[in-house]
């Protein structure tokens, strides 16, 4: 990928379908070599997301770009897709359907496809419509990953393996984005795991970013704090995410605009405790780092 361009960028875009808008005003950047986390409850606008930046959805208005380019257009970069369903031709073998990848992709990597298979459990003559949900997974990313992409979108790629194989899997993205430079977006409700393997996030609800930047920096900007009720009158002058109060005891998550009183214990949340409060309170402003933040505008439709 270019330097100069992100790996994914959206410019005010939106999806209309007939029930509605499942995105509207949606911006972001994502920096090339990242590993990305894109979360929020279920019909906020995820899978509508990654369908536009593999290219297999249109935007309604604005714009979505892979490395500088909108996806239809083509390009230099190459990106892999798998999705939910994670389909494969039920009666090919998996050795079918490397055969397949290899004939189909120029720069095919026979090597690392068979070492994402190499702990599957099954063979490679075994039929795709007999495999077990996650070894499906297994092999819709090694076909992924065979073809060397630059980009790799994931739509809840995880939700069908064990505790083991999801390790395994993880450590693999994770050593893929660190040796090849392998930009990783990817879709999960497993926020616990999502903190070991991933450095960035997009946090979608109600079809807009909410969050979105290096998960270092974000959960830098918060402050979760613990002290009592009298104390509450000072937490006025921050940015409260939430607060809940339990007898005459505070806890907030706030973004501070200065210094603490001296009642408060403080200490930085946990990703899940950023993303959950934040998805509690929808009408708190919306917190974009200044890598993630969109750089232009685009004309976008009424």
């Amino acid at each position: 990928m270019t330097e100069q361009h992100p790996a994914v960028a959206a410019y005010g875009l939106g999806k209309h379908y007939r029930r509605g808008w499942a995105l509207r005003d949606c911006g972001f950047r994502l920096p090339a070599g990242r590993i990305c986390a894109l979360v929020g409850p279920n019909g906020a606008g995820k899978s509508t997301l990654l369908a536009l930046a593999a290219g297999l959805l249109s935007a309604t208005e604005g714009r979505i770009e892979v490395a500088g380019r909108v996806p239809s257009d083509g390009g230099s970069v190459t990106t892999a897709f798998v999705a939910q369903e994670k389909p494969l031709y039920a009666t090919f073998t998996v050795a079918d359907l490397l055969r397949l990848g290899r004939e189909l992709n120029p720069g095919w990597d026979e090597e690392r496809a068979r070492n994402v298979l190499a702990d599957g459990g099954f063979p490679l003559s075994a039929r795709a419509g007999s495999l077990s949900g996650g070894q499906r997974t297994r092999v819709a990313l090694a076909l992924a990953l065979g073809k060397r992409p630059d980009l790799l979108i994931l739509d809840e790629p995880m939700a069908d393996l064990d505790p083991l194989a999801r390790h395994q899997l993880m450590g693999l993205l994770l050593a893929e984005a660190a040796e090849r430079g392998l930009t990783v977006l990817l879709s999960s409700h497993v926020i616990a795991e999502l903190r070991e393997v991933c450095d960035y996030l997009v946090l979608l609800a109600g079809g807009r970013v909410r969050l979105a930047g290096d998960i270092e920096e974000l959960l830098a900007a918060h402050r979760l704090v613990i002290g009592p009720q009298s104390a509450a009158a000072t937490l006025a002058v921050h940015q409260v995410v939430e607060s809940r109060t339990s007898g005459r005891q505070v806890t907030a998550l706030l973004r501070p605009t200065g210094p603490l009183d001296d009642r408060w214990e403080t200490s930085e949340p946990t990703l899940e405790e950023l993303v959950l409060a934040h998805l509690r309170t929808p009408e708190v402003p919306a917190l974009l780092t200044a890598e993630a933040r969109p750089t232009r505008t685009v004309e976008v439709a009424g």
